[in-house]
This record gives structure tokens, C-alpha cells and sequence, in this order.
């Protein structure tokens, strides 16, 4: 187990098939890996890392041990804030959020046990998101005197203003079966079941042109800021620029022999 100052592990991995997958794991399990601005900094550092490897075909990001994916933000320090500190903080929590929206692969939340707060914005950030059913989820911050902030401002797009009002103005827990009912999560399973259904996921992942699920990414990304009219257009120069290398010809006509 880690000591209370946490760590940041991150690895990746060479399947069977020669995909490349890195694991990202928040590992400060004696504080239910809860995020200070140190481990901030790190988690940032290892995500533009993994996101550097031209090779790497997803991300995983999990919390260690059992009880919590990430448990929050460190009131321990956020206590200590005046209104300068307080902005770089939340600034380098918002800098974690970024750099996984920015990976230019997909990124899957592994969720087991407590996501609170920040560690729900962290989720909300990753691309998918499949959670234990023992898993609890909360943004809390009304009820220590701040508002949620930064990437909270993802939740009305995930699961709509009215459910997005009531958890941040009560501060309010809820399960593993409300978070897949408002579609904060896509899936939620048995906790033994939870690595077998991250690898569903990866398999389905690999098995997509590596090129091809760059570009999804990135044009996903892009839909987020513009209007249908722009969005329709990005697509339209996406799928002329994928044929800028073989790989949609290669694998099509891998398709049709296989039909044949």
C-alpha cells in the first residue's frame, strides 16, 4: 500500500496482439486517493506522457486498491487557500481534466468504490466510463463552502441541467444504479467483473483501424464546440483526410475478403 503522500503509477503494455495499452493508476489508498496538487501535477505529467506514445491505442485510469476510484479533492490543503493559491490549485486539477480530454486516444474509467468530486470530474473527462456496482458517487463541494467548478461543467452534457442542479446544489450520494440511470456511467457490473468488462472494451478498441480512432477522437473532441452546420464540415474534411494513408484500403479490403 502507498504511503499518505500517493503516488502516480503508469504503465503500458504490449498485448498478445501487439496493441499497446498504458494503465494510469491514482494510487494514495490510505487517503482513498484523494487528489492534492502534487499528485495533481504527476497525473497530468503521466497522462501527456502515455499520450505521447504514437503506439498506445487506449488509456485506462483507475483508482487503487477497493475502496475508491479518486475520493475527492485534499481539504487538507484546500483549507489552507487564500483567493491567489486557491486559482492555481483548481487550475492544476482542471490541467488533469484537459490533458485526458486531449489524449488522442479513447480513455476508459475504471471505477470501483468512491468518486467524489474532483474524481468525479476526472471521470467525467474520460471518454467511457464503467463502474463496480458498489461504486458511490457525489459532488459534495456546497457542503464545505465551495461551488463544483472546472469540469463539473461537463455534467449537463452527460446527464442533463435538472439531475446536474440537484447533485450540485445537495451535495447528495448516490449509487452505482442512479449513475447508470442518469448515464453518468455506460455500464455498471459485478465489482468481480469489472476488469473483464474494461478488456471488452480495449478488444472492441483494438480492433478499429489505429488511425481511424485518432481521428474519432479528435473529431468528437470538435463537435463539442461547433454548431451542426461546422460539425457536418469537420466530418466531411475527417473522412477526406483519412485517406491520406492506406489504412482505410487496407482494412476494407480486408472486409470484403472476409465476405467473400
Amino acid at each position: 500500500m502507498s504511503d499518505t503522500r500517493g503516488t502516480i503509477n503508469a504503465t503500458v503494455e504490449t498485448r498478445a496482439d501487439g496493441a499497446r495499452v498504458a494503465q494510469i493508476t491514482v494510487d494514495r489508498q490510505t487517503k482513498l486517493n484523494i487528489l492534492d496538487s502534487r499528485l495533481c501535477a504527476d497525473l497530468r505529467a503521466a497522462v501527456d506522457d502515455v499520450a505521447a506514445d504514437p503506439e498506445v491505442r487506449a488509456i485506462v485510469l483507475g483508482g487503487a486498491g477497493t475502496r475508491a476510484f479518486i475520493g475527492g479533492a485534499d481539504i487538507t490543503e484546500m483549507v489552507g487557500l487564500d483567493t491567489a493559491s486557491a486559482a492555481a490549485f483548481i487550475s492544476g486539477l482542471h490541467e488533469v481534466c484537459a490533458a485526458l480530454r486531449a489524449a488522442p486516444v479513447p480513455v476508459i474509467a475504471r471505477i470501483q468504490g468512491h468518486c467524489l468530486g474532483a474524481g468525479l470530474e476526472v471521470a467525467a473527462s474520460c471518454d467511457i466510463r464503467v463502474c463496480s456496482d458498489d461504486a458511490k458517487f457525489a459532488m459534495p463541494e456546497v457542503r464545505v463552502g465551495i461551488p463544483s467548478v472546472i469540469e463539473a461543467a461537463l455534467l449537463p452534457g452527460l446527464i442533463g441541467w435538472g439531475k446536474t442542479r440537484e447533485l450540485l446544489f445537495t451535495g447528495a450520494t448516490f449509487d452505482a444504479a442512479e449513475a447508470l440511470a442518469c448515464k453518468l456511467v455506460e455500464k455498471v457490473v459485478p465489482v468481480a467483473a469489472l476488469d473483464a468488462a474494461v478488456e471488452t472494451w480495449l478488444d472492441g478498441i483494438i480492433a478499429t483501424g489505429p488511425k481511424a480512432i485518432r481521428a474519432q477522437k479528435a473529431l468528437i473532441n470538435q463537435w463539442q464546440n461547433l454548431s451542426l452546420e461546422e460539425a457536418i464540415d469537420a466530418g466531411i474534411d475527417a473522412f477526406a483526410k483519412a485517406y491520406e494513408s492506406d489504412e482505410p484500403r487496407t482494412m476494407m479490403r480486408a472486409f470484403l475478403e472476409r465476405r467473400r
